[in-house]
């Protein structure tokens, strides 16, 4: 389907991208979290989208027919990750040329442009009165932060929590969290302006990076950094037999190193959280509606709003740890 991009937030996977941290076959259409308009459709007898739908654009589009999504499991569904792998859409190929060279396509989304061509399987239809800056952060940020408090962790009331990183997706794992039921919540990031805001979002305490010896160690560490050597740390943290859930994506050479006798003697548990467990169809919806009862105020999330053309310095504002979630509007 042919969608026009109403809004675009910029991620530290696309950073992830730019700075070679997450190899991608080039050249590349940046932009993989979005809110969109359907402009037109490949199948004129679709029975779920028609022309005019708003959707929200998802990263891991799903084929709906393997054992994985067949099991409820479609983030780990092997056909979505191949393609998005090869930078192809789902259905195979691709649908972005320049010079009469193919351009591969981000996560089969490639948001930073006024239009994209996308699987159908890549958008959740939403209402239309969800305004665009806010809906585009359903698409990764929310997924993929409080899906890893509510489905990755299954996060029970009363649970104690500790977020290694304060931004999008850390911020949002601290507004699950909070819907959650976790208490007490603290949160552990480098820039004073995050954890001020983290604090009115409802953690705690916060912490700078260095000053763990402080917390009592949580049921649960959800690590959203991307470093091994920070996950190290989250797991060090969490008391005996608790939960640690990373959703960082750090460089590939980086290794993880922890006392192998700890797993069992310790009987923690590690978790990997890709889009947060999400099943996009199913969870952007119950985010959303959740934010409309006031209980995930993800507008709080915002940075800023910017045009397009403004993307690259505000990369360089991303790269310097300055912002949680800023969002272009082509």
């Amino acid at each position: 389907m042919l969608v026009r991009i109403e809004a675009a937030g910029l991620c530290h996977s696309d950073l992830s991208v730019i700075n070679g941290d997450r190899p991608r076959p080039m050249p590349m259409a940046l932009g993989h979290e979005a809110c969109a308009t359907i402009e037109a459709l490949g199948d004129s007898n679709d029975r779920v989208f028609a022309v005019g739908d708003r959707v929200v654009l998802a990263f891991l589009p799903a084929c709906g027919e393997c054992v994985r999504c067949i099991s409820g499991e479609s983030y780990m569904c092997p056909n979505g990750a191949a393609a998005n792998g090869k930078g192809e859409l789902l259905g195979g190929g691709f649908r972005l040329h320049e010079a009469g060279a193919d351009v591969h396509h981000h996560l089969g989304v490639s948001a930073f442009a006024q239009h994209a061509v996308i699987d159908r399987r890549s958008a959740v239809k939403i209402d239309d009165d969800v305004p665009p800056e806010i809906a585009a952060l359903f698409g990764c940020a929310v997924l993929t932060g409080v899906g890893a408090v509510l489905n990755s962790a299954q996060l029970r009331t009363g649970e104690s929590v500790a977020i290694y990183g304060l931004g999008g997706v850390g911020l949002a794992a601290l507004l699950g969290a909070v819907a959650g039921g976790g208490n007490p919540i603290v949160a552990i990031d480098p820039m004073p302006e995050k954890r001020a805001l983290a604090l009115e979002l409802g953690a705690a305490a916060v912490y700078a990076p260095g000053e763990e010896d402080g917390i009592t160690p949580p049921d649960l560490v959800v690590e959203t950094v991307g470093k091994a050597a920070v996950l190290e740390r989250a797991y060090a943290l969490a008391r005996r037999g608790g939960r640690v859930v990373t959703v960082g994506l750090p460089n590939p050479a980086e290794r993880f190193s922890i006392p192998a006798v700890s797993l069992v003697g310790d009987g923690k548990t590690i978790i990997g959280s890709y889009l947060g467990s999400s099943i996009p169809a199913r969870d952007i919806p119950r985010y959303i509606a959740l934010w409309r009862a006031g209980r995930l105020p993800v507008e709080r999330l915002l940075t800023s709003v910017s045009p397009l053309s403004d993307i690259n310095a505000l990369f360089d504002t991303l790269a310097a740890g300055q912002a949680v979630r800023q969002v272009v509007i082509p």
